[in-house]
């Protein structure tokens, strides 16, 4: 049987970065090169009704080893990794029995892991921690999940003697760009609860998200020869900045934390006669989200004043919203997870996300799906690292709630 680690090492090694603004689901055809492995994987270890499709998903079943009617339990990860920073030649590291000193992930770039700026460090001394080289992210986000779900399902499959429910698989392309469940087939899956296990730190647990949104904006200036430019030109990019400092300056993602939302400007590109702009709105509050919303649109209509009609052009699309009310009905999924982890000594963290995860949209498709952690620390960068103990311990956490849900 194959370690959490040794698995995780495998899937991280294989580039499955997804690409915003595409119109194909998967993003990267590159993405389905892990689903091949894993549609293999699980065939290998015995799993029933193993499958993929044209748009990269992967499904599995574990089959009941009971006679009673137990729930259905799904567990979810995703396979993409995301666009921020390279997933191309990971070349991931082993720090046996850390001393609690900063890393040196890359001396020949002196790219150094420090513990000054990231304290969590000191959290796992004596522990063997997986790094990066600094060129490139590690993937724990989410292939860490895929790796501990991997496992449970083995252990579960080479010891039949252990009583629990049907639970179903399921690894998904392009979550990080926020696509990973539009094909998603929820009906088929069969599951009537499920976890994503894509969270961070070992004991978390979330069941609130931001409601969210991305905006686009497009900015018409006019160019003209800057030696004849007075009371004629409109430089596009200005005005882009202009609207930027009329959104409201600390509901910036520097500025927040926990429970505030914020606006963020994730892109602009263009030039005096033209500039458009990407911003991301979110808000664990819908109200308040949907008052973001409305200030961005009353600024571009303040400024087609200022300007002119049709200067500024908005687009708003909601991507997700929080999955806090379709979860608190089901709240067994939150207590079952919190039991488990007291079962085993750890301590439950309940936190909001401040993202989002495949979970909440799968939880306004009517399956329940809030998120567990994965161990990893400081996704989507080259910081990015996680404690092989701790992905250990995952695997122990799901295996705790498969046997928990049992007991029904």
């Amino acid at each position: 049987m194959k370690t959490v680690t040794e698995r995780f090492l495998k899937y991280v090694k294989i580039d499955t970065q997804s690409l915003e603004d595409m119109d194909t689901v998967p993003s990267t055809e590159k993405q389905k090169n892990l689903a091949k492995v894993l549609v293999e994987e699980l065939k290998e270890i015995g799993a029933g009704n193993v499958r993929t499709d044209d748009h990269g998903y992967v499904y599995g079943t574990i089959p009941s080893t009971v006679k009673k009617k137990l729930p259905a339990l799904g567990f979810i990860a995703h396979m993409d990794t995301s666009c921020a920073i390279s997933g191309k030649d990971v070349k991931p590291r082993i720090i046996s029995n850390y001393d609690g000193k900063d890393i040196v992930l890359n001396e020949e770039l002196k790219i150094t892991l420090e513990t000054s700026q990231y304290p969590s460090l000191c959290n796992y001394i004596g522990q063997d921690l997986i790094v990066t080289d600094g060129t490139t992210l590690l993937g724990a986000d989410d292939k860490a999940g895929i790796a501990e779900i991997m496992v449970m399902a083995e252990t579960l499959l080479t010891h039949p003697e252990i009583e629990h429910g049907t639970i179903q698989i399921g690894f998904t392309p392009d979550e990080e760009v926020g696509r990973g469940v539009d094909f998603f087939d929820v009906k088929g899956f069969g599951a009537d609860f499920a976890y994503t296990v894509d969270g961070g730190e070992l004991g978390e647990i979330e069941y609130e998200n931001f409601n969210a949104a991305a905006a686009k904006l497009t900015i018409q200036g006019t160019s003209i020869h800057p030696g004849s430019a007075k009371d004629k030109m409109v430089n596009a990019l200005l005005l882009a900045m202009e609207f930027q400092n009329m959104l409201p300056v600390q509901q910036n993602p520097m500025y927040t934390e926990g429970y505030e939302g914020f606006y963020m400007l994730s892109t602009l590109e263009g030039s005096v006669d033209l500039a458009k702009a990407s911003y991301i709105i979110r808000d664990h509050d819908r109200v308040k989200f949907e008052e973001k919303k409305e200030r961005f649109q009353k600024i571009a209509g303040y400024l087609n004043d200022k300007y002119g009609a049709g200067t500024f052009k908005t687009d708003i699309k909601d991507s997700y919203y929080n999955m806090k009310e379709m979860i608190e009905p089901h709240i067994h999924l939150i207590n079952n997870a919190r039991k488990a982890m007291d079962e085993m000594g750890i301590t439950p963290i309940v936190v909001p996300i401040r993202g989002g995860t495949d979970g909440a949209k799968l939880s306004y498709m009517n399956l329940p799906c809030p998120n567990l952690c994965t161990g990893g620390h400081n996704f989507h960068g080259r910081y990015e690292y996680i404690p092989i103990q701790s992905m250990e311990k995952v695997t122990g956490i799901l295996l705790k709630i498969v046997e928990l849900y049992s007991r029904y």
